[in-house]
């Protein structure tokens, strides 16, 4: 498998991202492993885009309970990347 794909597991689609795309920002959630120039390199060469800068967070699990069954939801790291003037990523 190609090693982008490997860095990069899928884009965040909300409302709040949503209105970040009008700023040119753009979240996805990448591999824990990651670090912001692996992230940059593989949005670069996945999207051809250019990026300016990249904001990462860990998100941690959380305590969730489905009837008398408790659990810890999975782990991620997010990762706002925000690109250059005149570039755009289009989800449809």
């Amino acid at each position: 498998m190609n090693k982008n794909f490997d860095i990069i597991y899928a884009p965040i689609i909300t409302e709040k991202s949503a209105l970040m795309a009008n700023e040119n920002k753009y979240a996805f959630k990448v591999s824990p492993k990651a670090n912001k120039t692996e992230i940059k390199q593989a949005i670069e060469s996945i999207f051809n885009v250019k990026v300016v800068s990249i904001n990462t967070t860990n998100s941690h699990p959380k305590k969730r309970r489905v009837g008398k069954y408790t659990g810890m939801t999975n782990k991620y790291k997010k990762a706002i990347v925000k690109l250059a003037e005149g570039n755009s990523i289009n989800f449809d």
